[in-house]
C-alpha cells in the first residue's frame, strides 16, 4: 500500500496522518517484517494491525551466498510456485535483481526461466517485498533495483508500474536507479513510453539477424529485430533516456564480427550503450556455450571502432547458479500452502 492508502485505513483515528506517515517509514524505508518491531506505534494499533494485515508477503524457500558476496533468495508467496531474487553488492553501490513473474512465458532457447516454463504474474507486493526481503540481508541501502530477473516485466505492466511508482515514491529510490529489461513487447513498449517515468529500459536484443534471434528468441516471430528496435528509438525519443541493449555473446552463434557490425549500423543515432554478456552457462538441447575470451575482446573491439558505447557485465555468483531461473530449475518438491492465519491482506502491496 501507498501512504495515502494506510491513511484511508486509519483516518478514522486522530493520529492517523501521522500513524501513517510511521508505518510507512517502518516498512519501506527500514524494512521491518512485523508490526511488533514499529516500536513507536501503540501496543494496541500494532495488535489490530497485526490481526488483519502482513508487511512480508514472501517466504524464504533456499538462501545461497556466493564467495563473491552475492545473496540469492529462492522464494514463494505462500503458494507452490517459488521464483527468484539477487542482491549484488558493489565497492560503490548495491544493487538487486527481482522477478516480476513466476516463471516465463517467452520460451528464450538459452534461458533457465524460459525452459523452466510459466505459472503466473507477481503481485506489487510480491515484487516490492523482493527488494525489502533483500534489504533486510544488508546494512548497506540498496540504491539500485534491476528487474531482469524471472519473468517478462512488460507482459505484468500494471504491477511492475505499481512497483516502480512504490519503489521511487515510498522506498525512496530514483527513479534513474531503477532498469526494466525485456525481450521487446513492441505495443507494450509504447505504453511504458505513455507513462512517462524516467527509469532505464533495457532491450534484449542478443543478435541483429531475424534468422538467428528468431532461433534464439520466439518473440522475434511477431516482432522483427528492426520493428522492435524502431519501438526503442521512439521510447527513447519520447523519454529522453538512453536505452541500454543487452547483448548476449554465446560462443560461435552471436558472437561474430559480422553481427558486431550489424548492430553498430542497427543503433547508429541513438542515445544508447551496448552490455555485452557472456554467456553464463545452461543446460539446453542446443548445447550453446561460453564464447572464448577472444572472440568477446574481438567483438568488442569491433563495436568500440564503430562508435558504439560499450559496457561488459561484471559476472557474479557463478557458483550460486545467479543467472535467473537456475536456481529455481534446480528445486524440487512443492510448498505446503500457508496456514489460513497468514493469508492476509499484504500491507505493502
Amino acid at each position: 500500500m501507498t501512504e495515502a492508502e494506510i491513511f484511508a485505513l486509519l483516518q478514522a483515528r486522530p493520529d492517523g496522518t501521522w500513524r501513517a506517515k510511521q508505518i510507512t517509514n517502518w516498512i519501506y524505508r527500514k524494512a521491518v517484517a512485523d508490526f511488533e518491531q514499529m516500536r513507536d506505534l501503540p501496543k494496541e494499533l500494532r495488535q489490530t494491525l497485526a490481526q488483519d494485515f502482513r508487511v512480508q508477503p514472501l517466504t524464504v524457500s533456499r538462501h545461497v551466498t556466493s564467495t563473491d558476496k552475492v545473496d540469492k533468495l529462492l522464494v514463494h508467496g505462500g503458494d507452490d510456485q517459488v521464483f527468484e531474487c539477487v542482491l549484488l553488492p558493489y565497492e560503490d553501490r548495491v544493487s538487486c535483481c527481482i522477478s516480476s513473474q513466476v516463471g516465463c512465458p517467452m520460451a528464450c532457447t538459452f534461458c533457465a526461466t524460459g525452459l523452466g516454463g510459466f505459472g503466473r504474474n507477481l503481485s506489487a507486493g510480491e515484487i516490492v517485498g523482493q527488494y525489502l526481503m533483500l534489504q533486510r540481508l544488508t546494512e548497506r541501502r540498496i540504491s539500485h533495483v534491476v528487474f531482469m530477473g524471472m519473468g517478462e516485466p512488460l507482459l505484468n505492466l500494471k504491477n511492475v508500474v505499481r512497483s516502480l511508482n512504490l519503489l521511487h515514491e515510498e522506498v525512496g529510490l530514483s527513479y534513474r536507479h531503477l532498469s526494466v529489461s525485456t525481450v521487446g513487447i513492441v505495443p507494450q513498449i509504447y505504453e511504458l513510453a505513455e507513462e512517462n517515468l524516467p527509469i532505464h529500459l533495457a532491450l534484449s536484443l542478443h543478435s541483429p539477424v531475424d534468422e538467428i534471434r528468431e532461433r534464439l528468441m520466439p518473440v522475434n516471430k511477431k516482432w522483427s529485430v528492426r520493428e522492435t528496435v524502431k519501438a526503442m528509438r521512439d521510447y527513447q525519443k519520447a523519454t529522453g533516456r538512453k536505452i541500454t541493449i543487452e547483448y548476449l555473446l554465446i560462443g560461435e552463434v552471436t558472437d561474430t564480427l559480422g553481427q558486431a557490425a550489424e548492430l553498430a549500423n542497427l543503433i547508429k543515432g541513438v542515445p544508447s550503450v551496448v552490455n555485452l554478456i557472456p554467456f553464463n552457462w545452461v543446460q539446453t538441447d542446443q548445447g550453446f556455450a561460453r564464447p572464448a575470451p577472444e572472440r568477446v575482446r574481438a567483438f568488442r573491439r569491433e563495436l568500440e571502432a564503430r562508435g558504439v558505447n560499450v559496457t561488459q557485465r561484471m559476472e557474479r555468483g557463478h557458483e550460486i547458479a545467479a543467472a535467473c531461473g537456475q536456481l529455481a530449475g534446480q528445486h524440487q518438491g512443492r510448498f505446503a500452502r500457508r496456514a489460513a492465519s497468514s493469508e492476509l491482506p499484504v500491507l505493502s502491496s
